[in-house]
């Protein structure tokens, strides 16, 4: 089989992608003009598929200097230009979106004959998506508002900009990390924290409590906790539904530490894997069986987002993160230099009723001469120390019946939590 596809003639391939893409815009088109109703018509699956076919044939009658191409291109360009002239006087409508897809499906030809396959199919499908989600993209853009764009911007100065002009020399001697490293840590927090926020805001924007839950773990475990014990004093006929839904947001937590490994320390992928897996495990069918247990059906106050007022992105936020990672990472030298181990155990166990992302990202970056066992137990004594806080701020802001259900779900991964670092203990 890979012997016949290595045979098949690329222009013979290339010829296919055209028609394809060139048809497929067409069609396309055709149905957004009997949506509309329109009357004046630039073409549709034929017209298309024709101006492709047409673009194909004057490249390959010159791949070197391109001149039938160029001159086609400008033939196209006049009867383009002509036709929205003339609909613009009958219509009045300024619309340019057939203009720009006739003139990409007739250089489509070229990109396909100059760049790789890869890039060329990933035009073909971006193209067709952005042609046909129109009304889709029209009712997002009503819904963003203004700071967005500053927000976005934000993200792009602190991925963009300022990461790669930071030195990758440490800081000090008592300070074990470069300004650099620092930075790339708040740049993979808000990555994640960015795009859980994008999507509990404008993709799912009424969830409802299950897949707030998961976004909301995803964004800050903490947070969602506190929000949804709260919510849970207004709606305490359904303890198990909150219960559940605050054992799926430590899922995530477990899910959300896993991932930071994975980019920080792959040496400790493997390793930790197990573990990982079987907590994420526990607590997400915990908490889907809580939720499953007296599943209500929420009203529209009770579906909005936990965190859509909540920008992920403040660079006040950055600067206290990148604080706190500092603290910890001379705090953490410290305890080693004076305490060794030991020192580093009782130091994971306190740092769990903080804010945990800074000291595991210090770990997982490898900044101390530990070995993997002895990060993975300070890793699951700080989740479980956390864990602990959360069931406390559940028990003082949920309601009365849910309370209890969170008490319960929450002793369960917590009792599978102090099993794993038993195990670690063991193992070691």
């Amino acid at each position: 089989m890979l012997d016949f596809l290595n045979s098949i003639n690329p222009l013979l391939v290339n010829f296919i992608l055209v028609v394809l893409f060139s048809f497929s815009i067409g069609m396309e088109r055709r149905k957004q003009y009997e949506k509309e109703a329109r009357r004046q018509i630039f073409g549709t699956d034929r017209t298309f598929t024709l101006i492709g076919i047409l673009g194909f044939l004057l490249l390959m009658a010159d791949t070197q200097t391109k001149i039938p191409y160029l001159i086609g291109m400008l033939i196209i360009t006049i009867f383009i230009g002509i036709f929205y002239i003339s609909k613009v006087f009958k219509e009045q409508n300024y619309g340019l979106t057939s203009v720009i897809l006739c003139l990409i499906t007739y250089g489509f030809p070229l990109f396909l004959h100059t760049t790789t396959l890869w890039l060329s199919l990933l035009l073909f499908v971006v193209v067709l998506i952005l042609s046909d989600v129109k009304k889709t993209l029209q009712n997002i853009s009503t819904k963003i508002q203004g700071d967005e764009f500053l927000t976005l911007a934000k993200f792009i100065i602190i991925i963009g900009i300022i990461l790669p002009i930071l030195p990758k020399e440490n800081i000090h001697s008592f300070i074990p990390v470069s300004p650099y490293k620092i930075w790339l840590a708040i740049v993979v927090v808000s990555a994640i924290s960015y795009i859980s926020y994008l999507l509990q805001r404008y993709v799912f924007h009424k969830s409802g409590i299950l897949l707030t839950a998961i976004l909301g773990g995803l964004y800050s475990s903490t947070a969602s906790t506190i929000i949804l014990s709260k919510k849970s004093k207004n709606d305490d006929d359904n303890p198990k539904t909150y219960a559940g839904a605050i054992l799926i947001t430590i899922a995530m937590m477990y899910l959300r530490v896993f991932i930071f490994l994975i980019i920080f320390n792959t040496d400790m992928v493997r390793f930790t894997f197990p573990y990982f897996a079987c907590l994420f495990l526990i607590s997400l069918l915990v908490g889907i069986l809580f939720y499953r247990a007296n599943k209500i059906e929420h009203t529209k106050e009770d579906s909005e987002n936990t965190l859509k007022d909540e920008n992920p992105l403040e660079f006040k936020v950055s600067i206290i993160f990148a604080g706190l990672y500092v603290l910890f990472s001379i705090v953490t030298n410290f305890v080693l230099t004076h305490y060794g181990e030991n020192g580093l155990s009782a130091l994971s166990i306190i740092v769990g009723v903080t804010d945990i992302t800074p000291f595991l990202l210090n770990l997982f970056q490898g900044h101390y001469n530990v070995g993997s066992s002895i990060i993975a137990i300070a890793t699951f004594q700080a989740l479980v120390s956390n864990n602990i806080l959360k069931t406390i701020y559940s028990q003082i802001l949920g309601g009365h019946k849910t309370k209890k259900e969170v008490l319960k779900a929450f002793s369960i991964v917590i009792i599978a939590n102090i099993l794993v670092i038993i195990a670690l203990y063991i193992l070691r």
